[in-house]
């Protein structure tokens, strides 16, 4: 029997080159889904593995029914976006013929807009960190290069030296999919690149490591944030993907053409992009409300 599972966690790994946290999250949602079959639907299971042409939609509406009970919604439409996938890969290897998943609706989720910063919250962080301190002087070129560049955490982790050209002031990032693309870099964050990659203790290509030389981590860089988010007082939850977004609010606010936006970030589809539009609108009610006369 195959193991149709190992196979699609290996195709996102090495051909999707999908992030660790993108693999794991597939991965645990098909194995809740195994348990499912195991305890609810048998005979889909073989040999311990998943049989995917004995799997049908109402076999995984049960599952998501069942879900909606113990999960939130974006959670449970995750799980259906991973079993969307799973099939979809099963296609491509010619194993199925139609995805089982394709036509479920998943759960209505609330409309959620982007959470960012202002400009002040924004500069107040960057000037935090003691930048003659060997991680201060790290920590700031991470922040700098987050809202400089709008990169997301796992592109910028993701980071070695010859991704960056500081004479011209760019970053060749690999982003979702597999796609390259060229992102500005500020005057500010090459700077802090310069300062950073002076260090001459550091022999590696990795841009941002730890002091035992090695890659950091999604969570370090989530922490470096919070970090300095609280030195600087700023009572908001914030995370790196905030600053993306603030790079994002701010450059439509300042007049950018949401497709020029679409490129820097790296989406794939304009639609992803325009929910900024929104959050820009819903600043300008809100100014409306507060300073029209008749509002």
């Amino acid at each position: 029997m195959e193991n149709w599972v190992g196979h699609f966690g290996e195709w996102l790994r090495h051909e999707k080159r999908a992030s660790s946290h993108t693999v794991s999250n597939y991965l645990r949602d098909l194995g809740q889904f195994q348990i499912f079959l195991a305890q609810r639907h048998p005979e889909c299971i073989q040999q311990g593995f998943l049989s995917p042409k004995k799997i049908e939609v109402l076999h995984i509406r049960n599952y998501l029914v069942e879900a909606l009970k113990a999960c939130k919604a974006v959670s449970v439409a995750r799980k259906l976006a991973s079993l969307r996938s799973f099939f979809r890969f099963l296609m491509r290897q010619g194993f199925l013929e139609t995805n089982p998943a394709k036509e479920i609706r998943g759960p209505k989720l609330p409309k959620q807009l982007p959470h960012f910063l202002s400009v002040d919250e924004v500069f107040r962080l960057l000037e935090t960190p003691d930048r003659m301190q060997w991680r201060g002087c790290r920590d700031g070129a991470i922040l700098e290069v987050l809202y400089s560049s709008g990169l997301r955490v796992s592109e910028l982790i993701h980071l070695d030296r010859e991704h960056i050209n500081l004479k011209e002031g760019w970053v060749r990032v690999v982003g979702k999919g597999n796609k390259e693309r060229l992102v500005p870099l500020g005057q500010k964050a090459v700077s802090a690149l310069k300062m950073w990659l002076s260090d001459q203790r550091r022999l590696g290509e990795e841009v941002f490591v730890n002091e035992r030389g090695r890659r950091l981590t999604v969570r370090t860089i989530e922490r470096v944030v919070q970090k300095y988010v609280i030195q600087c007082g700023i009572m908001k939850t914030v995370t790196p993907h905030t600053l993306r977004h603030s790079f994002a609010t701010h450059l439509l606010e300042g007049g950018a053409d949401l497709r020029g936006i679409q490129e820097l970030l790296g989406h794939s589809s304009l639609s992803t992009t325009q929910k900024y539009t929104h959050v820009t609108m819903d600043q300008i009610m809100k100014e409306y409300d507060k300073a029209h006369p008749k509002a």
